[in-house]
């Protein structure tokens, strides 16, 4: 009989020789033909193949949308389906199912497919195509769930949500069902089942590897062992779809009604700065957002909403009071830190912004926009080789960050670094576009290296460029 099969079972060959020892058959009876072990059923692509090469199309696609390289940023995962919380809880609950179709890097990719080949196999082989499929969607999407749950304004994408529900599914199957293959081997195979999970949850609670998404690793853990559990105990026999499927009916009623729960505690957060832009009157944005604050005024969403209203109407003081209400609340806000900061900058406050922006490097020590900001607040104090090399850590981070070359190439002009300089501005140039301002700063440098025909031309185009508008 099959190595994988639910129930308490004997083989028919068995069946048979129990039916002759009690004489009811005869012994010469020619004795069934049944298919090998582990041999699979189904001709042509298996399933695990078909998920496989939707996520490997969908990353190709994504290479395709944003140049060569293969590590994403957070604009190109949002506009192919990332599940994020103001978009996902604005109504956009789609995102829930693409999220797991969509990968940050190649690494992120090789590494899940890897887990999904190993681990889809040898469930597929046990649940049967249908049965799969409804596990690795139901469970990714309750990763999903978790996921913008639990961390409402962090990205997520990827396909260990739904690769930890069928892990989950596999070790409650392990535990609570019968099979015909021996003990050893099902405690070999569940054992390896939950060595991966717990140390693959272990990463992710340690930080080794950055951006791990546990929430989501737990959601699809769960919701695993519960489908696993359920079917092992009530259905495990291959000819009973409708109880499987009565199955996977309550556990998506489930699904449905923490998706309402998650709602009403978050979609709120979430959902606000989208809805009341709709509005066009800044003073009703403001005190709708005040309103808002009144009724919970541990709503950080709302705090970081109205800095961004005082901001546009020029309420400065009104602003920054906001947006460190947001940080008494959420402390490891990067955004909001970096809002306070610029606030600070334009103020001319120059050891306030700088205090920001330190904070946040050491948070995150590969923020190229904290380096940007720490690069202007030293260019201000005419510290100029301290900001070259500031923004020059930022463009290592994020090469094609729009402005940072152009003031690198001004502290390097400061510093009398006119080849530097020039270079600088020709990057930008071909990078982000020309402009008056840019060729201005290429004409002063020319000048000052005493190419005057480049000079000239620089001041000519400048010229021209003035009169333009976009």
């Amino acid at each position: 009989m099959p190595g994988l099969m639910f129930g308490k079972k004997i083989c028919q060959w068995c069946v048979q020789h129990e039916a002759a020892q009690r004489g009811e058959v005869d012994d010469h009876a020619k004795q069934p033909v049944m298919a090998a072990p582990w041999v699979k059923r189904e001709a042509g692509v298996s399933l695990t193949q078909v998920i496989l090469g939707a996520n490997v199309m969908v990353f190709i696609a994504m290479v395709a949308a944003s140049g060569p390289s293969m590590d994403f940023s957070g604009q190109v995962m949002v506009h192919f389906g990332a599940n994020f919380g103001p978009f996902t809880l604005s109504g956009q609950w789609w995102r829930l199912l693409t999220y797991m179709f969509l990968h940050g890097g190649l690494f992120h990719i090789a590494t899940n497919m890897w887990c999904l080949w190993t681990i889809g196999t040898l469930c597929e082989s046990l649940y049967g195509r249908f049965t799969y499929a409804a596990i690795y969607l139901i469970t990714g999407i309750a990763g999903g769930l978790a996921s913008v749950g639990w961390n409402p304004n962090v990205l997520s994408v990827g396909a260990s949500g739904a690769l930890f529900g069928l892990t989950g599914a596999l070790i409650a199957s392990f535990y609570l069902g019968s099979f015909s293959l021996s003990g050893i081997n099902i405690k070999s195979t569940l054992s390896s089942l939950l060595f991966f999970a717990a140390f693959s949850l272990l990463l992710g609670i340690g930080n080794v590897i950055p951006g791990i998404d546990n929430a989501c690793h737990v959601g699809g853990l769960v919701s695993g062992l519960i489908l696993g559990g359920l079917i092992a105990l009530a259905a495990p026999e291959h000819d009973k779809p409708v109880q499987r499927a009565g199955i996977l009916l309550f556990v998506v009623v489930l699904l449905a009604g923490s998706a309402v729960g998650v709602y009403r505690w978050r979609g709120d957060g979430m959902r606000f700065e989208r809805s009341i832009r709709a509005q066009r009157n800044l003073d009703e944005m403001i005190a709708a957002l005040q309103k808002k604050i009144q009724k919970n005024p541990q709503d950080a969403a709302a705090h970081y909403a109205l800095a961004h209203e005082y901001i546009v109407k020029g309420q400065t003081s009104d602003a920054e009071a906001e947006l460190k209400r947001v940080l008494e609340l959420q402390p490891q806000n990067a955004d909001a830190r970096m809002d306070l900061g610029a606030s600070y900058l334009i103020q001319d406050r120059i050891k306030e912004a700088k205090e920001e922006f330190a904070k946040i490097l050491a948070q995150d020590a590969n923020n190229a926009d904290a380096h940007v900001g720490m690069g202007m607040a030293l260019a201000n104090e005419k510290n100029h080789a301290a900001a070259v090399n500031e923004y020059k850590a930022a463009l290592q981070i994020e090469p094609k960050l729009r402005g940072v070359n152009y003031r690198l190439g001004i502290s390097q002009a400061e510093l009398k670094q006119y080849d530097d300089a020039i270079a600088s501005f020709l990057k930008e140039r071909d990078a982000s576009g020309d402009g008056p301002q840019l060729e201005s700063a290429l004409a002063d440098a020319y000048q000052a290296k005493g190419m005057t025909q480049q000079a000239e031309e620089a001041r000519n185009k400048a010229a021209q460029l003035g009169g333009q508008t976009d």
